[in-house]
């Protein structure tokens, strides 16, 4: 029997004993089993019902059954026991008062605790002060039967601090909520910062461009005349050159250039074709 309990509560149990029973064969049994007995029926004798079947074990076949849900469920408080462990299926932090201890803060968590925690600290204090008092105090005679008086100090100190403790506990998912909060509110402000900065960089190129594009039609504007002038002054110099003969005087030739005099003034030197004029 304490090999079992042993085993039931090692973090690593081997497989249970019964495990070698799930054969085929059994499970075939169990199954011909249920088809020929209605489920009302408990009291039945199994070696009567499979009588045709071969290797009908001696132990019951419903043992091989899986666990019912349905019982575990069933109750006020419903549990189940793993690893020698009993586990109950509405997770509940017990109270002080459930675990054996003496309790002196209300149990009802809708009730203000503040009153007696407060209480409590204040007689954790003054039994600190006494116990230090006790501890001077010269011990008690060897015929005397009472306790001393510190060992009472001391016992009165731990139940104030489990209440501490067990009060502490039950506030774990209310801190553990309020935790969760600050956390999701930080990084929805990290979130809101860092859209932001991206808002304020778009803002800023989105500006550039606008400058950039600005500049670029001012220059645009700048130079198209001058450009009109290049090619209207070029198309003249490429008609003259090739209406006029290359024998023609070159004073003929000047006197026409002459009339370009204006739109020649802004070209570039290096850029105008050379002319070439004969002399008669």
């Amino acid at each position: 029997m304490d090999d079992d309990d042993a085993e039931l509560r090692n973090p690593f149990p081997s497989p249970p004993s019964h495990y070698t029973k799930y054969t085929s064969h059994n499970l075939h049994l169990l199954n011909l089993l249920k088809e020929r007995v209605p489920d009302t029926d408990l009291a039945f004798n199994q070696h009567e019902i499979l009588k045709d079947q071969t290797d009908v074990p001696d132990w019951s076949l419903t043992q091989l059954e899986k666990p019912r849900v349905d019982w575990i469920l069933k109750g006020d408080e419903p549990y189940y026991d793993v690893f020698g462990d009993r586990w109950f299926v509405k997770d509940k932090i017990p109270s002080l008062a459930e675990l054996g201890g003496q309790q002196l803060y209300p149990e009802d968590p809708n009730v203000d605790r503040r009153p007696a925690l407060q209480t409590i600290l204040r007689s954790m204090l003054v039994t600190y002060s006494n116990l230090t008092g006790a501890l001077l105090a010269p011990p008690p005679t060897q015929s005397s039967s009472m306790p001393p008086e510190w060992q009472k100090h001391v016992e009165w100190i731990t139940i104030l601090g489990q209440n501490l403790m067990a009060a502490a506990n039950d506030l774990r998912p209310v801190q553990a909520r309020g935790n969760l909060e600050m956390m999701m509110k930080r990084q929805l402000e990290l979130r809101k910062d860092e859209t932001r900065v991206i808002h304020t960089k778009c803002n800023a190129l989105e500006a550039r461009l606008l400058e950039l594009r600005a500049s670029a039609e001012d220059l645009k504007q700048s130079t198209s005349p001058v450009r009109g002038r290049y090619h209207k002054s070029f198309s003249v110099i490429r008609e003259i050159c090739t209406s006029q003969p290359r024998r023609s005087s070159t004073m003929g030739g000047r006197s026409q250039l002459t009339q370009l005099s204006d739109s020649v003034v802004l070209l570039d030197p290096q850029k105008i074709p050379c002319l070439w004029f004969s002399s008669t």
